[in-house]
């Protein structure tokens, strides 16, 4: 039976490649690079004994170097286990948790015909390219020069020029054999019912072909050369073969952009085509841009089958900061765990075509640089740069804050906002009042006369309970505590403990606020085949991390400074470093429970839920002690060091 290709799209991209070939082969660690999803193995279709057998989970494709096979999901199962089409179609659609299509006539007939329509589309576009060369395209041509694009760019885009007639582009297909209702459903003709003769729809403008993730001419973009013209970009109508918010421009380039040693590490999100078009020339590849539109949810989904973290550039003045705003509505209630964004903001009066033309592509890296997260975006334009010295003005921002964050559909990440949110409102209204549920809340008890009266703090941690809870020490500024440092410098110095559990280290949760920032360069290293403590160290310095990692190691140096020496023993440091991930894993879970049971509390307060309060009050104590019982004792090690000839006791801190 026949497979719409859109099922087969669907149930390619729910199921990574690695997962169909690792039933089949045993990847290699020290070439592998799981965070990228980028595998090496020895291939399973000749024999031999160094891993020349590569797959990309992004591109969905693997190829040997040394017997040269090729193929996607559907072809490794039928090469190597000798399965027919449909049966592979089948293994991975049940991989993928996906029904088997039922067989449709009706739609093996829209195939057909999205088919034939794919073929006008290509028509039609080599027809634009063909005018933009003529003496009619003269102009377009010196419109495209003056936007400074070279030959082969225009040539990269397949940009075209459709000419200022009716029916210049009708007749030119006609003569191809092309009938006029095709030519309507590619939408290339304005036609209705009121229009006696249908027309070209595209006439004097520059046009950008749009391409599917199939690199298949799906639609159309143009430019008007007249500044009269009604509509400065026009694009196709809607189709059988287009749907505008399902699309980005230059998205098949920008995936591309990603695969291999050296490639791009996220998306970037650009407002329009020449942005696009401007950044590619530039060599920045990974740029794409919604159709003439906000982004759309679909839109968003595509950026996030690419990368975890796209970055949406915008341009800095007031119509940026609503675009940006809409795009953070549209991601809140999509966010799942490592799914997220990054907004960066040209500035004011340019864009990214301004910017890379004036300046390079050094000028666009570094509004890259700046590019901020989600959270900080959504977080301070609810703060906004109105008052919030009165505790009726706090109040209403901490109701936004806490109504976007209820738009988060997932969970786990709704937790986490809250909390986030919750920690930077105390801070931010630490000098006027705190919000309510924050460190400080006022409990209340029953009073003579059976009120429920205020009283004084419920509790009041330490200031050593207070840093443990945060993950500093005393006197230490806000640098990272020991327990830390110490994690952070294990992994530095033997780079191979990355690589045997490189998923549990990439999701590592830092209270420091440097190494938060530190943690996925130094991932993307770590992961490199064939880096060692020495390579890793020059590589952080060069990278600009140098201070840092000479701060950790300053930190550690002081109770456990051979571990970073070069004949600490990699089982010695792997001990190490398992203790003291079990210690920082424990706290942070302790600090959540803190967290909670600090809302509870102000909850029942509210409430004057006087059981509940004491009950609550008695799980607070008791998580307060097992802190302080880390924070005093903090992980005495035993025995380390035997085999790097360094026996007896060392203390973390």
């Amino acid at each position: 039976m026949r497979f719409p290709p859109s099922f087969l799209d669907e149930i390619r991209d729910r199921v990574p490649i690695s997962n169909v070939i690792a039933q089949r082969v045993t990847w290699d660690r020290k070439k592998t690079n799981v965070g990228r999803g980028d595998f090496w193995a020895c291939c399973p279709f000749h024999g031999e004994k160094t891993p020349s057998f590569h797959c990309e989970d992004r591109k969905g494709r693997y190829h040997c170097f040394g017997c040269g096979v090729t193929g996607d999901h559907f072809r490794f199962l039928t090469d190597l286990e000798g399965m027919s089409f449909p049966e592979a179609v089948e293994r991975i659609a049940d991989m993928a948790g996906v029904p088997m299509p039922a067989r449709d006539p009706e739609a093996e007939r829209r195939e057909e015909k999205r088919r034939t329509l794919t073929d006008v589309m290509e028509l039609a576009a080599a027809f634009f390219q063909d005018q933009l060369q003529t003496s009619a395209g003269a102009k377009a041509r010196a419109y495209l020069r003056e936007r400074g694009l070279s030959a082969r760019t225009i040539d990269t885009f397949r940009l075209g020029f459709a000419p200022d007639s009716r029916n210049a582009l009708k007749e030119y297909l006609a003569g191809k054999g092309v009938d006029k209702q095709e030519m309507e459903a590619c939408g290339l003709l304005v036609h209705g019912p009121d229009i006696p003769v249908s027309y070209d729809r595209f006439r004097d403008r520059i046009m950008f072909p749009i391409l599917s993730s199939r690199d298949a001419v799906i639609a159309f973009g143009g430019r008007a050369m007249r500044p009269d013209a009604m509509a400065k970009y026009l694009n196709s109508n809607e189709t059988e073969l287009f749907h505008k918010s399902n699309v980005l421009f230059n998205f098949t380039r920008a995936r591309r952009s990603l695969s291999g040693a050296g490639g791009a590490s996220t998306v970037i999100a650009v407002e329009g085509y020449m942005d696009v078009i401007a950044l590619h020339q530039a060599g920045v590849e990974n740029a794409v841009a919604p159709l003439g539109t906000a982004l759309t949810e679909n839109q968003l989904q595509l950026l996030w089958r690419m990368v975890d973290e796209p970055v949406l550039c915008f341009d800095g003045d007031g119509a940026g900061q609503r675009a940006a705003a809409r795009a953070a509505g549209v991601a809140m209630p999509l966010l799942k765990p490592g799914k997220s964004l990054k907004f960066a903001y040209m500035p004011d009066g340019k864009d990214p075509d301004d910017l890379v033309r004036e300046g390079g592509r050094q000028a666009f890296d570094e509004v890259l640089r700046q590019a901020r997260p989600l959270a900080d975006t959504v977080f301070e334009r609810e703060m906004g740069d109105g008052d919030n010295a009165t505790p009726e003005h706090r109040a209403a921002i901490e109701a936004r804050v806490n109504a976007l964050v209820q738009t988060i559909a997932d969970e786990s990440v709704r937790r986490h906002y809250q909390q986030e949110f919750r920690n930077r409102l105390f801070q931010r209204f630490r000098g006027g009042g705190r919000p309510r549920g924050e460190r400080g809340n006022f409990s209340g008890r029953q009073g003579r006369g059976g009120g429920f009266q205020p009283a004084q703090p419920v509790f009041t941690a330490s200031e050593r309970l207070s840093r443990a809870l945060s993950g500093t020490v005393a006197g230490a500024g806000g640098r990272p505590s020991f327990r830390e440092c110490l994690i952070a410098v294990c992994l530095i110095s033997q780079p191979a403990l990355v690589r045997e559990d490189f998923d549990s280290i990439a999701a590592l949760a830092f209270g420091n606020v440097e190494l938060r920032a530190f943690w996925p360069s130094f991932l993307a290293l770590a992961s490199q085949p064939g880096i060692d403590r020495e390579k890793m160290r020059h590589r952080l310095a060069e990278a600009g991390f140098g201070d840092l990692v000479a701060r950790l190691h300053a930190q550690v140096n002081r109770n456990l400074g051979w571990i970073a020496g070069p004949d600490a023993a990699l089982e010695d440091v792997r001990e190490v470093y398992g203790q003291a991930l079990s210690l920082h894993n424990r706290v942070r879970s302790l600090e959540q429970q803190r967290v909670e049971l600090e809302r509870e509390i102000a909850e029942a307060t509210e409430a004057g839920n006087l059981e509940a309060y004491e009950e609550l009050m008695a799980a607070m104590v008791s998580v307060q002690n097992e802190i302080s019982r880390i924070a005093n004792q903090e992980a005495e090690i035993d025995g380390f060091g035997l085999m790097s000839g360094r026996g007896g006791r060392a203390g973390m801190g």
